[in-house]
């Protein structure tokens, strides 16, 4: 025990039985009690004190290079979560030149200390994780460079040799840092000394400054090499790359859209467009199994999201987990979960690694994949095949000009799909009859059908349909937060979102494109809805949250092609989130549970004065953790409580039954994904949240209990007054 708890732990100790008993249930400090006398008048030796409890880092931004978001540690539980207390908050405000508010870091802990990137610059941070005080920052020249991805990121990665402890991340306008753990300085080893360009040694000539590129997610580091990947704008394809972690020298390269003589060329049906590819890079978290040397990394569409008429074909490896091997990137399987995407449904999240117990006792290495289609795809991870089968089931042909469309589609028999997919008339709102009757209303006017219904075309007279309505939108299903797993119980879980979406593109009377294609979303986040592209000529924004004092969109008003709501509500039903609870030893759901209050503006709206609706849920991005006896998962978005505040909740479910145990104030939503890590004998949750107002490291923790003596209360911050 160091010095400082050995202080708090004396100033602890109560003289009476009946008091030490009442402190010997806090997971906290250690605690003596004095010793009754023994028989004949002599004192009874003192007991030994108990061991202090060890430290419990958080190693990765994901906990672990599995992804598998899950620790063993279990001070905060079901009984105490209420009584969690903010131990220590870290601004982000001073970080950039403006403030962030869409923070995304989970940070790392190691050996007492918080390493993370924050602001919109990027800077990378050293905090005292017992307090959150700042130990040292580093700041990475731009030099004026573009980056696709602003904000801070999703994480570090740290690396060591036994001796040296180094800290890698991407910056905004990617470049490869390595700095020292303890110093924050830069290793003079590493690249030029400050750092590696990632535009270089790229197979082609990127301009450093005029093209855009970017990465948000980690470095993956396997042994000695860092797998890093990109989200290619107008910089050609991304293909993916392993460097040193040592000195920043390329190791390998692997060609995400295949050069001519190469596996997967003969996919891409029309000659050149291959070569004119761009996009195709590997956005998502990479994972990896260092006993099989492997690296598992999925990657996105090529360029035109939503048309692919410059792109025939399947299109190896659009869309596609890739398996490597981690030291020379080489190939070793490779799944496509979506054939020919014309839904913006790139593998968005990473692929959690778990050893699975089939029936019979057989235990199969293997990974799950959740989707923005709302399927999770388990798979072998050393073949490739999957636990269950999936299906190449007939799809619809489309009926844009030029366009090509893959005739099956992947559909897994097992686990059934975690959310809602595709859009029917029974998928409206119906709230009351007028609600129901509007919304049946605005939805007969598109297109509607399952998943993998195409975009279709819209003729620009406004006859016909108004395009393709359809569910998940572009942004999910599930996202870059990705799922948790429990290696305990066999159980994976994760944090999804329903909101409807159009997909459609323009034809002009001539029979040919006009304008490209858009889309438009009709949504329940907190920060609106938004609409795009020519699928909306002379149309209004789909709006997700002003009511009808300032929107005229109500049941009354005429209806315009890409508006999808009803006085600012979605015209779909909820659940707009969930969190589902899949066993992955038999392949079903264990349960599901509705996430986040009922916003503002449903919970308002005009429309609904007098009528009981059941909890909604919001929709967001959002990442789960699991520990060994809960899932945490804060609101996608605020509401206003019983005490007349608008804020947000962080919440913790029974993993076993998604029963709702516990919730606790916070201040704004949560925008990165929770961390857990024992610190001094005491379990800590951190979380990334943000807002209007800016953004910050909440760290929660259990109170410490005031001595009988009336001696100070122990350890730093304050409860602050929560209320569920």
């Amino acid at each position: 025990m160091n010095t400082r708890n050995k202080q708090l732990s004396r100033r602890a100790m109560l003289k009476g039985s009946a008091g030490a008993a009442a402190l010997a249930s806090l997971p906290v400090y250690q605690v003596v009690a004095q010793q009754a006398p023994a028989a004949g008048g002599a004192p009874a030796p003192a007991a030994a004190p108990a061991p202090a409890l060890p430290d419990i880092d958080w190693k990765q931004s994901a906990g672990d290079i599995a992804h598998s978001r899950y620790s063993t540690l279990d001070q905060i539980n079901a009984a105490n979560f209420n009584n969690l207390e903010v131990a220590w908050r870290f601004r982000t405000d001073n970080y950039g030149p403006r403030k962030d508010a869409y923070f995304n870091a989970s940070p790392l802990m190691i050996k007492g200390r918080i390493y993370a990137p924050v602001g919109m610059d990027r800077y990378m941070v050293c905090l005292d994780a017992a307090t959150g005080q700042l130990i040292w920052s580093y700041r990475h020249d731009e030099k004026g460079r573009l980056g696709a991805r602003p904000g801070t990121g999703w994480g570090a990665s740290y690396w060591t040799d036994g001796t040296n402890e180094r800290i890698l991340y991407i910056t905004r306008s990617y470049q490869l840092i390595s700095l020292d753990a303890k110093t924050g300085l830069p290793d003079p080893q590493f690249g030029n000394g400050t750092e590696v360009d990632l535009r270089q040694d790229w197979d082609r000539v990127v301009d450093p400054r005029a093209q855009v590129v970017g990465m948000h997610a980690p470095p993956c580091i396997v042994g000695t090499t860092a797998v890093i990947g990109n989200a290619s704008s107008s910089a050609g394809p991304g293909h993916l790359r392993g460097y040193d972690v040592r000195t920043g020298r390329r190791k390998w390269i692997f060609h995400t859209v295949p050069q001519k003589g190469e596996f997967g060329y003969d996919t891409w049906l029309v000659p050149g467009q291959a070569e004119a590819a761009t996009n195709t890079g590997v956005w998502a978290p990479i994972t990896a199994d260092p006993e099989l040397g492997l690296v598992y990394a999925g990657v996105e569409l090529p360029q035109a999201d939503w048309i692919g008429i410059t792109r025939h074909g399947d299109a190896l490896f659009t869309e596609t987990l890739l398996c490597l091997d981690a030291e020379t990137g080489q190939r070793k399987w490779h799944y496509q979960t979506e054939h020919h995407g014309l839904w913006d449904r790139d593998i968005a999240a990473a692929a959690t690694l778990c050893d699975v117990q089939m029936p019979g006792g057989r235990v199969v290495k293997a990974l799950a994949l959740p989707t923005k289609q709302a399927f999770l795809f388990v798979l072998d991870r050393v073949t490739g095949k999957p636990l269950w089968p999936i299906e190449e089931r007939k799809v619809e042909k489309g009926d844009v000009p030029g366009e090509w469309y893959a005739p099956t589609q992947p559909f897994p028999t097992k686990p059934p799909p975690f959310d809602r997919q595709g859009f029917s008339l029974n998928d409206v709102i119906d709230w009351t009859p007028e609600i129901k009757a509007r919304a049946t209303a605005i939805a007969a006017k598109y297109k509607l059908g399952p998943i993998y219904t195409p975009p279709s075309a819209i003729k620009e007279d406004g006859t016909g349909t108004w395009g393709t309505l359809a569910t998940p939108e572009n942004q999910g299903g599930a996202n870059w937060g990705g799922g948790s797993y429990d290696p305990a119980t066999g159980i994976f879980y994760l944090y999804s979102k329903s909101t409807p979406q159009l997909y459609g593109h323009v034809i002009r009377a001539d029979g040919t494109l006009g304008g490209g294609g858009g889309t438009g979303r009709g949504t329940n986040d907190n920060m609106g809805g938004s609409f795009g592209g020519s699928a909306n000529p002379g149309g209004r924004a789909g709006l997700g949250g002003p009511l009808a004092d300032t929107v005229r969109d109500g049941l009354n008003d005429p209806i315009t092609r890409g508006l999808l709501t009803i006085n600012g509500m979605s015209i779909l039903k909820p659940p707009y989130g969930r969190i589902t609870a899949i066993d992955l030893k038999t392949g079903n759901h264990l349960w599901q549970a509705v996430h986040g209050e009922t916003p503002d503006f449903i919970k308002n709206n005009p429309l609904l004065k007098g009528v009981t609706i059941p909890r909604t849920g919001q929709s967001g991005i959002l990442g789960v953790m699991t520990t060994k006896s809960l899932v945490i998962c804060g609101d996608a978005g605020l509401f206003t409580d019983e005490r007349g505040r608008k804020a947000a909740r962080l919440r913790a479910y029974d993993k076993m039954t998604g029963r709702e145990v516990g919730a606790v104030f916070m201040d704004q939503a949560q925008t990165g994904s929770p961390v857990t890590y024992m610190v001094g004998g005491r379990q800590y949750i951190v979380v990334a949240s943000g807002g209007f107002e800016g953004a910050e490291f909440i760290a929660y923790r259990l109170p410490v209990a005031a001595p009988a003596d009336g001696g100070g209360r122990g350890g730093r911050g304050g409860n602050n007054n929560q209320s569920n």
